[in-house]
């Protein structure tokens, strides 16, 4: 394989990654449209597993401050992760 159809390949590859990526927030941004509540509390979730994990949340101001009414327990947290891991897997990304 010589260097430009690798070129070609990454290329290629890259604008199908980058069209599944635009395909998913449009879909993501439906469905917080949608289920509001569910959305809330899904990204409490996350915020929650990553404070645990010691990540913090940047918004784009730079601020780490991120403020979401939706409080869950930290027995659930183990819990979702997993699940969320399952439907990540099972969306068929590469």
């Amino acid at each position: 394989m010589g260097v430009e159809q690798r070129i070609e390949s990454a290329v290629r590859q890259a604008v199908n990654y980058r069209n599944y990526r635009r395909a998913r927030e449009r879909a993501l941004a439906k469905l917080s449209h949608l289920y509001p509540d569910t959305y809330k509390q899904l990204l409490g979730i996350e915020k929650a597993i990553d404070e645990h994990e010691g990540k913090s949340w940047i918004d784009i101001a730079g601020n780490t401050r991120l403020d979401i009414s939706a409080r869950t327990p930290s027995r659930d947290i183990a819990s979702t992760r997993e699940t969320s891991n399952q439907a990540r897997n099972d969306g068929g990304e590469a």
